[in-house]
């Protein structure tokens, strides 16, 4: 069975105005399988966000092979490119980055504009019930500036979640989130992703969080290895240095707690 999304030798470069390469990603390989959790940690600046770019169809590799459900991602048209983001990938992010001056409602039924037949017109219908299975059924007509922190992210997940996505790309979601809040929306996203069977990437500098994935991986100089957590202590084991857990503080100063790891 081909894996749900594929990354193999992959590499991202781009051409700084002095005309030097800056090496984002190394040679990076990834499989994700179907329903599969996997998380990404790493330091800011060392790749993340392009990895995810990449696995969302917003960027593509300058070498190495991207596969969607077995199917070369360079080969898909631009036009299907969007497609296929739209339908098959949800996004949620560390700024909900919910429209202002729209109800928790309106925000979630955004993407359904984008669907086409009985999705679309049955749109307010599917906000609505999406809202509902994330805790916020009685919060419909509500306006992002009155909802609380993790309210707003479990729009933001409603949003992404509305069209079923098959891929679910988390990026720091719960970054701007306590401690609690952010183990509750972890929760959500971990009980849905295996109520529906959709892989689930999550892109994060916490190791709390990182240790609840099936699979952890590190990218460091933008090279992705993978490493194991223990889920109790949030802390590095096997072969990887040990490093202080990273559960609370969000800062830079929790960030350079992160230990270093060698390509």
């Amino acid at each position: 069975m081909s894996a749900m999304i594929e990354l193999a030798d992959v590499t991202r470069s781009v051409r700084l105005p002095d005309d030097r390469m800056l090496h984002i990603l190394r040679g990076v390989d990834l499989r994700v399988d179907e329903g599969e959790h996997v998380a990404v940690v790493g330091r800011s600046g060392t790749g993340k966000s392009t990895l995810l770019n990449i696995l969302g169809l917003l960027d593509s590799p300058t070498t190495g092979q991207y596969l969607l459900e077995g199917v070369p991602a360079h080969s898909l048209s631009q036009r299907t490119r969007t497609r296929r983001r739209g339908r098959d990938f949800g996004f949620v992010f560390q700024q909900f980055q919910l429209l202002p001056g729209r109800t928790a409602l309106e925000n979630v039924a955004a993407p359904l504009l984008y669907a086409t037949g009985r999705q679309f017109w049955s749109r307010s219908r599917l906000a609505a019930q999406m809202l509902d299975r994330v805790g916020l059924g009685d919060r419909v007509a509500t306006m992002p500036d009155k909802l609380s922190g993790g309210e707003q992210q479990r729009v933001a997940i409603a949003r992404a979640l509305v069209r079923g996505p098959r891929v679910i790309l988390a990026d720091e979601p719960t970054g701007a989130l306590d401690v609690e809040t952010g183990s509750e929306v972890m929760d959500l996203l971990d009980e849905i992703a295996a109520q529906t069977g959709a892989a689930l990437v999550t892109i994060t500098h916490d190791l709390a969080v990182a240790a609840r994935a099936d699979r952890q991986f590190r990218l460091a100089d933008g090279v992705l290895v993978p490493v194991a957590i223990d889920a109790a202590t949030a802390d590095w084991v096997g072969d990887v240095p040990m490093g202080r857990p990273v559960v609370a503080d969000r800062s830079a100063a929790t960030e350079r707690r992160l230990p270093a790891v060698s390509p």
